[in-house]
């Protein structure tokens, strides 16, 4: 128990590592400082792990700051080694020893007056019993079993207790088990906080998702009456909802849905701008995946508005990227935001591990728009805004004239491939601009009869 260590960066970046000493680009524009005040300090322990993989050896600050971050929690052994390290010692302080000792008659204590209530909620036959009204289920345990208020908030304490022991699956269940009883509000809550955190940390992400929409709907019902809560809740809520986004593939578009949503989008521009970084990144990224094309086109259009109205609050060089190719139309910026980019992707804990898929949709979207205005278009000139040679330009845009249907012919002999744009008639125009009037019209006057 005492010898519980928080997962490591690995675990929870589906394998992915981290790429070597990080650029400058990468330092300049690192977020871990704004990240970190919005995450459990169990959660940001995997963070700190990558920046040790990115400096290589981990540095003497890194050790530092994870014996900061966890000296408060119950892992004693674990904070202890920290400390010899740091210390360059073998020797572990008294305070460990005695902090060690305490932990494992808390836990025996914590093991004895939970165990009646424990196996009340693993049998079968009484779980039964229990209907969706926690005063009647209490009553019932009362009366039938001898459960008592003090019993059921031990649930509470334990949970937490094993938590910060790092033990995060008993800590989930203990969480669970109590969310079940409790009557009290405030308490289920940070239950429900505290399991969000326990799934993460277990990489189960399944149950993760459920957990996220508890939340949100704890949110927006039991908050309603409070907006500055609501705005921290949901801050909180988005961040801790990152690691999903880029772990699990399942979450990618409910996630993005949700950060869509209005009152999200409002809490990302008032609250936290940084986190238009994931929400392009996952965008972009979105284009390889979804087949729905009129989904993707909306929250395309949707990431750059607010992209272009947020230009003044906070930009890096992955929403740089995205203001250059879709409100500048300015190739030659694009390309350079995005070979920053791909630096900055490899230096996020979130983002390492999508910073190739990112590299690859973001070069089909600048082809896609530089063939669109062009008519004739060089192969050797697109190559290089891409970021690629002639040969490997070649086979780019071959595969993309097959696999978007584009009207194109390459021409070998000059190097070039000519685009076929055929202009639509104006009498087409006329019926797509007035295609929605008549319905329009039925509106309006039935508006007005009335």
């Amino acid at each position: 128990m005492t010898d519980n260590k928080p997962p490591t960066a690995e675990a929870l970046t589906n394998g992915a590592e981290s790429h070597g000493v990080p650029t400058t680009i990468a330092q300049q524009y690192d977020l871990l400082p704004k990240l970190i005040p919005n995450l459990d300090r169990h959660l940001t322990f995997p963070l700190l792990e990558f920046l040790s993989g990115l400096e290589g050896d981990e540095s003497a600050e890194v050790t530092k700051a994870k014996f900061e971050l966890l000296k408060q929690t119950n892992m004693t052994d674990y904070v202890a080694s920290l400390w010899q390290e740091i210390n360059d010692s073998d020797e572990v302080p008294e305070e460990f020893v005695k902090k060690r000792e305490e932990v494992l008659q808390r836990l025996s204590l914590f093991t004895e007056e939970t165990s009646q209530i424990d196996e009340l909620l693993n049998d079968e036959s009484v779980v039964s019993n229990l209907r969706s009204d926690k005063v009647a289920n209490l009553k019932f345990l009362e009366q039938q079993h001898g459960v008592t208020i003090q019993m059921v908030d031990m649930l509470y304490d334990y949970g937490r207790f094993q938590y910060s022991c790092g033990s995060y699956a008993n800590a989930a269940h203990l969480l669970d088990q109590f969310r079940i009883l409790s009557t009290d509000n405030d308490k289920a809550s940070s239950a429900s906080w505290g399991k969000l955190a326990a799934d993460i940390l277990t990489t189960n992400w399944e149950v993760v998702m459920e957990e996220v929409n508890k939340v949100k709907e704890s949110i927006d019902t039991k908050l309603f009456n409070n907006p500055l809560a609501q705005l921290d809740h949901r801050t909180w809520l988005i961040h801790w909802t990152l690691f999903p986004f880029f772990n699990y593939e399942p979450a990618r578009d409910t996630i993005t849905e949700m950060l869509f949503s209005p009152s999200f989008i409002n809490t990302i521009q008032t609250n936290c701008p940084w986190i238009l970084r994931y929400l392009a990144a996952a965008v972009i990224t979105n284009r390889n995946r979804t087949r729905n094309t009129g989904a993707y086109q909306k929250q395309l259009k949707d990431l750059v508005r607010v992209v272009r109205q947020e230009g003044y609050e906070y930009n890096d060089p992955v929403t740089e990227f995205v203001k250059a190719l879709h409100v500048d139309f300015d190739f030659e910026a694009a390309q350079k935001k995005l070979e920053e980019a791909e630096e900055v992707l490899k230096g996020d804990f979130f983002l390492a591990a999508s910073a190739d898929a990112f590299v690859e949709a973001a070069r089909h979207l600048i082809s896609e728009s530089y063939c669109k205005i062009h008519q004739r278009i060089d192969i050797r000139d697109l190559s290089a805004r891409l970021g690629l040679n002639q040969d490997e330009g070649e086979k780019w845009i071959v595969n993309l004239i097959r696999d978007t249907r584009m009207d194109g012919k390459l021409d070998y002999q000059q190097g070039t491939v000519l685009m076929n744009h055929p202009a639509n008639s104006v009498y087409q125009q006329v019926i797509e601009r007035t295609k929605g009037s008549f319905f329009r019209t039925s509106v309006l006057s039935a508006a007005v009869a009335k």
